[in-house]
């Protein structure tokens, strides 16, 4: 595809300062700022720069397909016991994590490029402060979105109970079906809606066979647009994350949830090195940010959520997104249940994030980039930045 998907999401589209610079002060902002991603060689442009983080070329022309033993593991994966199921994704895992280029859990660079470059903005125009469009509503310092993926019937089966206690603590979600895995019980759609929650759309099959070859995504993506419109959903993540943006601008969607800042353990790893929602084509994307429920307590035998919460306190720092990805089938076992409601009701004691369905923090970022610099209508307030003692100071 000779369109970049990526190309809307340049720092000076991130920021939206006012006053508005020119792109040769940007360009030499950006410049000044690439040390902080500690690239083996450095793109040629900026829209260079952006497919190779954003669009994760950093990993190569082959990185969106599967290799032959994971094709073969989804291939049998059907036929096999659960138990044997969860050894071997366990091997692969271990086997994919070695030599893994990112940071996990947290991955820095491209936060503090971002910021950066802001910095160097401040010191090539000579200003003492400098106003940007707010990352987020209201003032809060970071958002924070929670999002489930419901891979059986009897995770389906369990989806009350998640709605129940996010409910009682103050929170909403989305809950992501999968179409032709099981009967999707459209009363309980239709309940989660009414009580504030969002449906969204978790592939066709969960098979690993999406994204297999074109002609099977093109055959899938058809009956995927279909259930969208059914459902009354706008947003979207692949099953097992696996994933390919320029086949996935044939969704008709707002959101999409299949990509990630930073994770070894997914089977594409990789990552887009961002905590906040970019531009990806014609959607939004929202990458998760937070390790996956089955990750944390399966794999690493966490018992509590203190990496969640180190990498919330993380993203507050930058003002990103804090984008959980749990699901009713792995809450139904009670350490991954008290994992997950130990973290909520450590998130209900902060007052310094926007609680955000998925769909709303797709909106918000959505207006927010299309706003024009000199919109007066604009309602989403500002942020100043200042230089202090050579340091970037940003204040609410």
């Amino acid at each position: 595809m000779g369109i970049n998907l990526w190309s809307q999401n340049k720092p000076q589209d991130f920021w939206q300062c006012e006053p508005a610079f020119g792109n040769d002060l940007w360009e030499e902002a950006t410049l000044r700022a690439l040390p902080e991603l500690n690239l083996v060689e450095n793109p040629a442009n900026i829209d260079d720069l952006l497919k190779f983080i954003l669009g994760e070329s950093q990993f190569g022309v082959d990185h969106w397909q599967l290799s032959q033993m994971r094709r073969l593991y989804y291939d049998l994966k059907p036929f096999l016991p659960r138990w044997l199921t969860r050894s071997l994704r366990r091997l692969l895992q271990s086997k994919h994590t070695r030599g893994f280029e990112l940071g996990w859990p947290i991955e820095e660079r491209f936060p503090r490029f971002q910021f950066d470059v802001l910095k160097n903005v401040l010191e090539l125009s000579g200003q003492p402060s400098i106003r940007f469009r707010s990352l987020w509503p209201t003032g809060k310092r970071f958002s924070l979105v929670l999002t489930h993926d419901v891979e059986t019937d009897k995770g389906q089966k369990f989806v009350r109970r998640v709605a129940d206690l996010e409910e009682n603590l103050g929170f909403r979600s989305s809950f992501n079906f999968i179409p032709e895995a099981y009967r999707v019980d459209i009363g309980l759609l239709n309940e989660l809606r009414q009580r504030g929650f969002e449906v969204g759309i978790h592939g066709l099959k969960h098979d690993g066979k999406l994204f297999s070859s074109r002609a099977e995504f093109d055959k899938r993506v058809v009956k995927i647009n279909r259930y969208l419109k059914d459902f009354n959903a706008v947003g979207f993540r692949a099953p097992l994350t696996q994933r390919h943006p320029e086949w996935m601008q044939a969704l008709d969607i707002e959101y999409d949830l299949s990509f990630f800042d930073t994770d070894p353990f997914e089977p594409i790893s990789g990552g887009t090195m961002s905590i906040w929602p970019f531009s990806l084509g014609h959607f939004v994307e929202l990458p998760y940010t937070l390790a996956q429920d089955y990750t944390l307590t399966s794999v690493l035998g966490e018992t509590t959520p203190k990496i969640w919460l180190e990498k919330v306190d993380f993203i507050a720092k930058y003002h990103g997104m804090a984008l959980v990805n749990s699901h009713p089938d792995y809450l139904l076992m009670q350490s991954t249940w008290n994992v997950y409601s130990q973290f909520l009701n450590s998130m209900k004691t902060r007052s310094d994030y926007w609680h955000a369905l998925p769909c709303d923090a797709a909106r918000w970022w959505q207006r927010r980039a299309s706003s024009g610099r000199d919109d007066v209508n604009y309602a989403g307030g500002f942020t100043e930045a200042t230089l202090e003692n050579g340091f970037l100071e940003i204040k609410n």
